[in-house]
């Protein structure tokens, strides 16, 4: 092997790992009337809160739905705060469980390269796997933010990942995927990114 070859390896990047250009991060209803009752909500909102800083630092798409949200209120309010408006935005809203309804947001982030989605919300086992179940089948890379989503109780949300994770959707945690959104500590977000981490 060469020089040149062994120079290729730096510029060698795995389509296993996401890209910031190429990845988009979408909120599934962390709302009002729904988060409350979610195991662990606090470290899930905040860990919600880690992404969109992140993805903002590092000029990553994020997005937002909400289930119903006349019934089930808007997205909790330290969410929305971190959710700037874009040309994603208003907030999608849907009444089926999957994102599959929000037809013009995903039409949207396809035109826009965006390969893979990061998946962090409310509830694991419901409108998180049937999302990503259906997203696969579109041809998205479907990734799941572990410690970022959760659901009523721990053994919904265990059987959610399982069956994710059995149907082809990358499990990940919230450092892991912030770390490999940025990529290289030469980035000009990754002191934000490592303070972030820290937190």
């Amino acid at each position: 092997m060469n020089s040149q070859d062994d120079a290729s390896f730096s510029s060698f990047r795995s389509p296993l790992l996401m890209n910031a250009d190429d990845t988009a991060i979408i909120v599934i209803d962390a709302q009002e009337k729904l988060m409350p009752l979610i195991q662990n909500q606090d470290q899930i909102q905040c860990n919600i809160i880690k992404l969109l800083r992140g993805a903002k630092a590092l000029g990553v798409i994020s997005a937002a739905t909400e289930q119903y949200p006349r019934g089930l209120g808007a997205t909790v309010e330290p969410i929305r705060n971190e959710l700037e408006p874009n040309e994603f935005f208003p907030i999608a809203e849907k009444t089926m469980f999957s994102v599959r309804q929000c037809e013009p947001l995903l039409t949207k982030l396809s035109k826009s390269g965006v390969q893979n989605l990061l998946l962090c919300g409310i509830e694991t086992h419901i409108c998180i796997a049937q999302s990503a179940l259906d997203l696969m089948s579109l041809g998205f890379r479907t990734f799941i933010c572990a410690d970022a989503v959760g659901s009523r109780n721990s053994l919904d949300h265990q059987v959610g990942i399982n069956r994710m994770e059995g149907s082809g959707a990358v499990i990940t945690t919230t450092e892991a995927a912030i770390f490999e959104l940025c990529m290289d500590s030469k980035n000009q977000a990754f002191k934000t990114i490592s303070k972030l981490a820290q937190q």
